[in-house]
């Protein structure tokens, strides 16, 4: 029986920035991080009902959306929170910067850990603070972090430290060890943690995400957490992120920083985002099913037919992180696009040599998309 997630949607014609990239060329997209699922049908009947409302103002975050969180929090990860916690993002990008200018102070340093989602890498920059980075390494097959290399990388200067969990582009769920490891660390050092979470409802694998918050009181006061319905249910074009900031005085100097600049976020965003976490559980359950399929599809693929290519294994996310130092030439995320196949380089997370494939795709076009980066390396 054909599934939900097989349809092939037409997004030539929708503005669409996935697919415009390559408009004209025969290049299947499969670089930024938007699925080509149409959204839960929740979504999309509470988006028509909003509409046919007619009236379009300023709209404050319904009180439904911010108890709609709390419980999701709760049955998710046990996480209780305070409403007054939650600051309103027109998007995690936003406050990703939003959360390097709110700590320490001009020409202070962030670490991120390499490879590394772009944003983190620009933000300090940004930000008039100094990047630091710090490689991640691979360990029993799975990529994990260097404790001594974050300790040597952290100096009096160091007022941030940026954590993709889940890992984005690895894919990797931090375990509590992991994390306990990081916090300690930068509790010691009075460094705050920025954790973009925006991956937590992507775990495809049998392992729990972990809100770094929630490790302990004095963790949770020393962390930003970023998250948003956008990846999990496909509905990144309409804007609606949230920080969560147990700590007051950290809160007031993010909202401070936001002053006159962020906008708010609109009133469809509002809508989606209710409607997804409220009414979208069974679209989700369903659509980490078919993302399994796609992941081990992928893995499979690359692993033993493309010998040239390798990639570890993706607990969480629908981004394969893929290993292309073998295949020859410079550029290989130029090389598959030369090939009908548009790949994030990955010179942009601060690992040449390696390409992002987003499988978050009807299968038909996963297979195509696979079977042209098999005929490409083959002809090298």
């Amino acid at each position: 029986m054909d599934s939900v997630f097989d349809k092939v949607v037409d997004r030539s014609c929708s503005s669409s920035l996935k697919w415009d990239r390559y408009k004209g060329r025969d290049i299947i997209p499969m670089w930024v991080a938007d699925m080509d699922f149409e959204a839960p049908p929740a979504v999309i009947q509470a988006l028509h009902t909003r509409v046919d409302h007619g009236v379009f103002g300023y709209t404050l975050p319904p009180a439904e959306l911010t108890n709609t969180i709390l419980e999701y929090l709760a049955d998710e990860f046990s996480w209780q929170i305070e409403p007054g916690w939650i600051v309103w993002l027109p998007g995690l990008v936003t406050g990703i910067n939003v959360a390097s200018r709110s700590t320490g102070e001009s020409g202070n340093e962030i670490i991120t850990f390499t490879p590394a989602y772009p944003p983190f890498l620009d933000a300090p920059g940004l930000s008039d603070r100094k990047n630091v980075t710090v490689p991640l390494v691979i360990q029993d097959g799975r990529y994990s972090f260097d404790e001594q290399n974050l300790k040597q990388a952290i100096t009096p200067r160091t007022s941030l430290l940026n954590l993709c969990s889940p890992h984005n582009p690895t894919g990797r769920v931090w375990d509590k060890n992991e994390l306990e490891k990081i916090a300690e660390i930068c509790l010691s050092n009075d460094v705050v943690i920025c954790s973009d979470e925006i991956h937590n409802g992507l775990v495809l694998d049998d392992v729990k995400h972990i809100p770094t918050a929630t490790l302990s009181e004095e963790v949770a006061q020393k962390t930003i957490t970023l998250m948003a319905p956008s990846k999990t249910f496909n509905i990144a074009g309409l804007g609606c992120s949230f920080a969560i900031i147990p700590n007051e005085s950290l809160r007031r100097r993010f909202l401070h920083v936001m002053e006159g600049i962020v906008p708010h976020v609109n009133a469809l965003a509002y809508t989606s985002a209710l409607a997804a976490y409220r009414d979208s559980g069974q679209w989700r359950k369903d659509l980490l099913e078919y993302l399994r399929s796609n992941r081990d599809l992928v893995l499979d693929f690359v692993n033993e037919r493309i010998p040239e290519l390798s990639a570890e294994n993706i607990e969480a996310t629908y981004l394969a992180w893929i290993d292309a130092r073998s295949l020859g030439p410079d550029d290989p995320a130029r090389f598959f696009a030369e090939h009908g196949v548009g790949l994030l380089d990955g010179k942009e997370f601060g690992a040449e040599g390696f390409v992002r494939l987003n499988f978050g795709c009807p299968r038909r076009t996963l297979m195509q998309g696979l079977t042209r980066m098999q005929t490409a390396v083959s002809r090298v």
